[in-house]
């Protein structure tokens, strides 16, 4: 029966691995294949068989629910009901609608829309508004958050952005009983950190702020203020201590079996902290677990440990098989099942501070895997941090915030519990900043996959009990994590990635030796493409230090990322069109028009026009030149500063052009391109972007001389190898079956 377990929930795990699902006739056949496999005792492939079809066919249906490709970019009037708790940011509400309904079309069950200079809106109220919809898509890029994953697991169909729209009908519903609370925890003196409790009580994460975020990821503590199966299981344990001691001291009435009721109400309790905090996935996926292991404690002590675990599993996915898209859910099983590991067949008892200090290393290390092949952040500093802040926020300010919310109806009480526990969430705040300002987040460099398998055997031979053969080879294993085989550029190569940035641009140029950025992507307000894309993918391809930052001028689009990528990348130089523009703290030093250099046998050559004002025409070019092969990056100049630098003679010459102005109707005249002559060029722009780029007549002039465009909003990333023979390759063409090609 265990291999069976096992063998179904493989079959539902196994979304993340597909490029493509398989097609309905195919599934269809595979179910009669399952059922004759089951007599000859065949059972472990009928039930991954089982497993497998019920993944597919679930995924199928979430991916035929996404909006219809001729309503993509169009913008509809529809009616729906908000869903959930809106995420309010700067100036821009972001909530779910569901059961929209439009004239004539047939829409998507739950879409994700955004308001900006929105009027007041509370969740439950329903709601007629005019939105620009669009397909689920997002940036690709080597390392990154996916968008798309992540859109598909949450089975929304579009996304919009709203331009006008009427309220139907006011708020109703549990939601709007949770949206209420939100705003009275929200209303709360609490040290500034009203916010923090609301995602502690309420599972509301919209109140902390960037810098917030930023300090949990380096820490490794971002669990502790997302409701996750520690608050839930926090809580279930509480209850079913209180009930277990008190009939250890004798105080439980006789007549009622302590043990049911002790599993009962900490089951009542984990379900009621659920609801409270809108059940999403990974709180049904918590609540899930504490009642097979109160199951367990129950009934079925003998099975062992393992068998909770994996049932649970089993039926998260039965129940939701697009959770195995998600990295919270490998990381909250991974994370049992090390302990579970580690723990579970021990012998003897261990005092409570060797158990605690054991368990923070053991996950630390246990979960290194798990980290490498979801392409996560790792926490130098997790270890230590988690061994103070687990048990700050779960004995001290959970109970505080959970009992302060209750008691909010009685006069000053409950308003003085929150102001306690705000007040200890900020010290914990400040003291996690300090430790990150010690040991930031760590982004490691891409693995092969046999550096991965020897690692990850490393550490199950680290973690391995006392007395197996060969246990202190894992240590010398790990080293295929920490410093796995290098990539190295051949000496007159330039490698060159331009990044999926949307609305902006940046290129890595890497030589053997040496690496140059040009231009930092995007900032608008605190969305900060700069900190969540570029930087995390320079460190994903293994750029620990940037030798010259250029950044062509200093728009937003352009320059925005600069100071993040200051804070997290050493970098030797910064360049621009318009330093003097630029944060001082940058200290940049203005582009000289014909400066050259060279590193490891590839040519760089800077210019700009003398005569350029400010902002695009101020754009500083660069021309990178590797055995032949040339590349001109011309960031936002326009048909002006392109005459002007036809007029003074420079050869403009280069196989490779990156579109000026992201396209714009004012750029790319035909004279310019008829004096670099391209063969390709690269494009940066944004999917849907609200300016039209590229503009229509651009791309015609393109055409009729035969330039290949690579287009980031249509493939991604792009990489190519300057001076050899090697192809182009975009990011988006790597097979996943969520992914819109």
């Amino acid at each position: 029966m265990r291999t069976g377990m096992l063998a179904l929930g493989a079959g539902l795990a196994c979304l993340p691995l597909l490029p493509e699902l398989p097609p309905t006739w195919l599934l269809l056949a595979l179910l009669p294949i399952a059922l004759m496999l089951l007599p000859w005792r065949s059972y472990p492939v009928s039930f991954f068989l089982f497993g497998f079809v019920w993944a597919c066919y679930s995924a199928q249906v979430a991916l035929d629910d996404r909006l219809l490709p001729e309503l993509d970019g169009r913008t509809l009037w529809l009616e729906g009901r908000v869903s959930g708790l809106p995420e309010v940011g700067e100036g821009v509400v972001r909530f779910q609608l569901e059961g929209a309904t439009a004239r004539e079309h047939q829409l998507p069950q739950r879409l994700r829309l955004s308001w900006y200079d929105r009027p007041p809106l509370l969740a439950g109220e329903r709601w007629r508004l005019a939105v620009k919809l669009k397909r689920p898509r997002g940036l690709v890029n080597p390392q990154g958050f996916d968008y798309e994953a992540w859109l598909l697991a949450q089975r929304i169909g579009a996304t919009g952005t709203i331009k006008q729209g009427e309220r139907l009908s006011e708020a109703s519903g549990p939601s709007a009983w949770r949206d209420q609370l939100r705003q009275r925890l929200l209303s709360v003196e609490a040290h500034g950190r009203a916010g923090g409790l609301a995602a502690l009580v309420l599972g509301d994460d919209s109140g902390l702020s960037r810098a917030d975020w930023r300090t949990l990821q380096d820490t490794g503590t971002v669990h502790l203020l997302v409701i996750s199966g520690q608050h839930v299981a926090l809580l279930a344990a509480v209850l079913y201590g209180l009930v277990a001691g008190l009939a250890r001291l004798g105080l439980w009435p006789r007549l009622l079996p302590w043990l049911p009721w002790a599993c009962g109400l900490a089951f009542a309790g984990a379900l009621g902290y659920g609801l409270l905090a809108g059940f999403e996935v990974p709180v049904r996926r918590a609540c899930v677990m504490v009642a097979l292991v109160l199951l367990w404690r129950l009934r079925f002590r003998h099975l062992g440990l393992w068998w909770p675990l994996a049932l649970a599993f089993i039926l998260v996915l039965l129940v939701e098989p697009l959770a195995s898209l998600q990295a919270g859910f490998w990381l909250s099983f991974g994370a049992v099942a090390v302990l579970v590991w580690v723990f579970g067949g021990r012998l003897g008892a261990w005092p409570w501070w060797r158990v605690w200090w054991r368990a923070q290393w053991t996950l630390a290390l246990g979960m290194l895997p798990l980290f490498f092949a979801l392409g996560l952040p790792l926490s130098l500093s997790g270890p230590l941090a988690n061994l103070i802040a687990v048990p700050w926020v779960s004995l001290l300010v959970v109970p505080l915030a959970l009992l302060g919310t209750l008691l909010l109806p009685v006069p000053w009480l409950g308003e003085g519990l929150l102001w306690l526990a705000g007040g200890l969430l900020e010290i914990l705040f400040q003291s996690l900043a300090w430790i990150a300002s010690l040991l930031p987040a760590w982004v490691p460099t891409a693995l092969p996959l046999w550096c991965w398998l020897i690692g990850s055997l490393g550490v199950l031979l680290c973690l391995a009990p006392a007395g197996v053969p060969l246990r202190a080879l894992g240590l010398a294993m790990l080293l295929a994590f920490v410093a796995p085989p290098r990539e190295r550029i051949p000496p007159g190569q330039a490698e060159v990635w331009q990044l999926d940035v949307g609305q902006g641009l940046a290129v890595l140029v890497r030589t053997r030796e040496h690496a140059l950025l040009y231009d930092a992507g995007p900032r608008f307000g605190d969305f900060d493409l700069g900190e969540r894309v570029v930087l995390p993918s320079l460190r994903q391809l293994g750029v620990s230090r940037v030798d010259l930052m250029l950044l062509s001028h200093a728009d937003s689009d352009h320059a925005g990322g600069a100071e993040a990528l200051a804070r997290g990348l050493p970098i030797d130089r910064v360049l621009s069109g318009e330093a003097a523009v630029l944060p001082a703290h940058l200290a940049a030093q203005p582009c000289i028009d014909g400066a050259s250099w060279s590193w490891d046998g590839v040519r760089f050559t800077t210019w700009r026009w003398a005569g350029a004002g400010e902002g695009n025409p101020a754009s500083c070019l660069l021309k990178v030149e590797a055995a032949g092969e040339r590349l001109l990056l011309s960031g936002d100049i326009d048909e002006a500063t392109e005459t002007a630098l036809l007029a003074v003679g420079r050869d403009l010459r280069a196989e490779w052009l990156q579109v000026p102005h992201h396209g714009s109707r004012s750029s790319s005249s035909a004279a310019f391109l008829d004096a670099v002559a391209p063969r390709a060029a690269l494009l940066s722009r944004g999917w849907h972007n609200p300016f039209g780029h590229p503009h229509p007549g651009v791309l015609a002039r393109y055409r009729e001389r035969d330039i290949t465009l690579y287009d980031s909003a249509e493939r991604g990333a792009v990489r190519l190898l300057l001076g050899s023979d090697e192809g182009v390759s975009s990011w988006r063409e790597r097979p996943r079956f969520w992914r819109e090609k």
